[in-house]
């Protein structure tokens, strides 16, 4: 079972893949196709309902052209 500090992780990550699509006026189907994911499965990690692996966030910092800690800096993150 998931704390809720790891929880609001998930969520955390999620919003920052949402803004950083939206950002760059991309759908979560060509997100998905130039990282190579099911567009299903970008769509649970947006809303935190799925807990990415490392893998996935630097498939998907790369699609952004970021690293993984530009991707998973939170600083900026309101909830």
């Amino acid at each position: 079972m998931k704390t809720d500090k790891y929880a609001q992780i998930n969520i955390k990550i999620g919003t920052k893949i949402k803004l950083e699509r939206t950002k760059r006026n991309i759908s979560q189907e060509k997100l998905a196709a130039i990282a190579e994911l099911n567009r299903n499965y970008v769509g649970a990690i947006e809303r935190g309902e799925s807990s990415p692996t490392i893998e996935t966030i630097a498939k998907i910092a790369d699609a952004f052209g970021l690293t993984i800690s530009e991707l998973t800096d939170f600083s900026k993150v309101e909830l």
